[in-house]
């Protein structure tokens, strides 16, 4: 409680957990309120329903920073990746330096014209909030960036985006994944993989273009895809994260590949 009250942390006590998990598992996520001063219940279920949830919102916009940069101690690499902003997790950025990459991180709104200027040797696009169809002008930039031939990699919300660049749908998803323990079949190698995962949206399956698109990972809960690669573009993505830290490190071969696909 100490370590709450000393971090500005909000916790609740003395709730029935398991009442809770029978009423969700039935209903799906929902939304929720925790008050400190207002503890009347009308007032309350009124402010929770003028909440106006995820869905349709651009989220991405409040995360992302404000102007380019490079990750510091990455300035001498040898492969340049040039990382959008979604909301990207700084172990993301230290994975890719420590393999040898110079990172320039750029703002979510940047151009494709402004990433391809840095002359890059390879796209990354990076985890972040919310609902991605919102996202239009991200959306846009990588049609236009896929178009280059240049190798890029997507993980969470930029798997997402890669999704709707190439033609797929999203929808939001009854129950998020969410911790550290997700099971995640990779159908190249049959291997399964614990993942951390935090997402409430997903990719359609069954909108891909499967002409043009091979599903490479699936969740093993609920059968939904949690990955993908172009079959003629070295495009891929994946819905989790494999820099978890803390976190399994089952899926760090991931960084590895784009690697390879800049060394071509």
């Amino acid at each position: 409680k100490q370590f709450l009250k000393d971090n500005n942390i909000v916790g609740i006590e003395m709730i029935d957990t398991r009442k809770i998990t029978r009423h969700t598992r039935d209903k799906g996520a929902m939304k929720g309120i925790i008050s400190t001063k207002d503890f009347d219940e009308k007032s309350l279920i009124a402010k929770v329903k003028k909440y106006p949830g995820l869905v349709g919102q651009d989220l991405v916009k409040e995360v992302t920073l404000s102007e380019q940069m490079i990750w510091h101690g990455s300035e001498k690499g040898k492969y340049h990746v040039v990382a959008y902003d979604y909301g990207c997790k700084w172990n993301i950025l230290r994975e890719l330096s420590s393999r040898d990459c110079k990172v320039t991180v750029v703002p979510a709104t940047a151009s494709a014209d402004e990433v391809l200027a840095l002359k890059p040797d390879g796209i990354f696009l990076s985890n972040g909030p919310g609902d991605p169809e919102p996202i239009k002008y991200a959306i846009k930039n990588i049609q236009k960036l896929l178009e280059t031939n240049k190798p890029i990699f997507g993980i969470c919300l930029g798997h997402q985006l890669l999704g709707l660049a190439l033609g797929g749908k999203t929808y939001k998803l009854k129950f998020g994944h969410r911790g550290g323990n997700q099971p995640v079949k990779d159908l190249e190698t049959g291997k399964v993989e614990i993942t951390s995962q935090n997402h409430g949206f997903c990719v359609d399956i069954n909108s891909l273009p499967k002409e043009e698109i091979e599903v490479t990972h699936i969740n093993l809960n609920d059968q939904t895809v949690e990955g993908f690669r172009h079959k003629s573009k070295p495009a891929f993505c994946v819905q989790y994260h494999p820099e978890a830290s803390p976190g399994p490190h089952d899926s760090k071969y991931l960084f590895d590949r784009f690697i390879s696909l800049m060394k071509k």
